[in-house]
């Protein structure tokens, strides 16, 4: 197993700075599998029986398309991963170890994670995914109360889920949990008893995420209906404010809006995301984000993908190929399809600044530079001190600027302003 990188959150910001450039710096494989669907899931994810076959043949595609890929060049400055699903841990022992072998043959992986939910994790699992390469495992718990869990259609116990932690924790992998707060049936009291559980089996990192209605959902049925009340904003900051309080008093560190983790436990993978750096996504709606140097070297592999006509500053791409397609493409990568969204250099900019304010480490200097190039001075200046006067915003030290305490609760405000920017109206 790779040795990973023991970073503190201002660490792990510097990596991602000092980056040396390439295609991409990050990769995002997509395992759509669950027991079944959870009650408020919108993710590209289908309930799928055990064992079925077309798991086998969708880890297989993935595995030769990493192959693919790597051997092309596209890897080559690769330094974090991320299995996610779904349940990756539906997926067989040695297939998901398989997987994450494939990934650490490229670039010089330096954290490689993979997520689990309680109640398809086993030791062969974890035993697979060490002996793979795999640093972190990330298990979905949501809450360690039953009730709490059946409502929101989890399959585990909040037995299981201590089990499994547990399991994980003694593995010598590093540990990610997440939970979520503003839940039907939840109290303040049972919210910070899930926390406090997490903190006493030995998690090293934790994602608290509030309960969000999505369209399409069983939830958002129940609530049209009115067989479900809306969580307010209320207890969503309520939620929020105490896992703050929980996790701050137990040495947790908070460095993006919804994580926290003790010194060195930082995800990696994670600050990729609100950093800028151009990450590669494979699976049912896997998303990838490159520049336009990178889209062109993507062309030449992928040769289905549309012309950069509008020679956009930067190009996402989110895969539609079914889960089927995917395994029946054994690794073709010829074979997939792609919905692109293309932005321009102003559109990334802006899109740069909403990102950097999800962090502790805010709107630096440097970013602020690479602003006003593409936006223009007098328009980033007059929305950040807009967002300091409204109290959401603060300068450090460093010249940052970063979230204030208000700022974290209405994170929404701070990126629809910042993103407003994207446009010249």
């Amino acid at each position: 197993m790779p040795s990973a990188l023991y970073l503190v959150p201002a660490d792990a910001q510097e990596f991602w700075r000092s980056w040396t450039s390439g295609p991409v710096g990050a990769l995002y494989l997509h395992v759509p599998f669950c027991l079944r669907k959870c009650a408020y899931c919108d993710f590209a994810s289908c309930a799928t029986p055990h064992q079925a076959p077309l798991m086998h043949d969708y880890a297989r595609s993935l595995h030769a398309m990493v192959r693919q890929v790597g051997e092309y060049g596209l890897l080559d400055s690769l330094a974090t991963a991320y299995i996610g699903g779904g349940t990756p841990t539906m997926l067989a022992p040695h297939d998901l170890g398989n997987l994450a072998a494939a990934v650490q043959r490229y670039g010089a992986i330096r954290e490689l994670s993979c997520e689990a939910n309680p109640e398809s994790l086993t030791p062969d699992h974890l035993a697979a995914l060490r002996d793979g390469g795999a640093t972190r495992i990330s298990l979905g718990v949501q809450s360690f109360i039953d009730e709490e869990l059946r409502v929101l259609g989890r399959v585990h116990t909040g037995q299981k889920a201590r089990e499994a932690l547990q399991a994980s924790v003694a593995s010598g992998l590093r540990v990610s949990c997440d939970l979520m707060g503003a839940t039907p049936r939840q109290t303040p009291q049972s919210f910070a008893y899930s926390i406090e559980q997490a903190i006493w089996l030995g998690v090293g990192h934790l994602s608290i995420y509030p309960l969000i209605i999505e369209e399409g959902t069983p939830f958002y049925a129940a609530v049209e209906s009115g067989h479900m009340a809306q969580p307010s904003e209320d207890s969503e900051a309520d939620a929020m404010l105490a896992a703050q309080r929980i996790l701050t008093a137990q040495g947790f560190s908070r460095y993006e809006v919804a994580s926290y983790s003790r010194p060195g436990e930082v995800c990696l993978h994670n600050l990729a995301y609100w950093n800028g750096t151009p990450y590669l996504g494979f699976g049912v709606a896997a998303a990838s984000m490159v520049d336009a140097a990178g889209y062109e070297v993507l062309r030449q592999l992928m040769p289905q993908l549309p012309r950069n006509a509008s020679a956009a500053a930067r190009l996402r791409l989110s895969c539609t190929s079914s889960a089927t397609e995917i395994a029946e493409a054994y690794g073709d990568v010829e074979a997939l399809k792609f919905e692109i969204e293309s932005l321009t250099a102003r559109e990334a900019a802006a899109e740069d600044l909403m990102l950097a304010a999800r962090t502790t480490f805010g709107i630096g200097r440097e970013l602020q530079e690479r602003a006003y190039e593409a936006i223009g001075r007098e328009a980033v200046d007059a929305t950040i001190d807009d967002l300091c006067e409204r109290g959401l915003l603060k300068q450090v030290a460093s010249g940052a600027y970063v979230p204030t305490q208000q700022g974290w609760l209405l994170g929404n405000e701070v990126y629809g302003a910042l993103w407003d920017l994207a446009s010249d109206n």
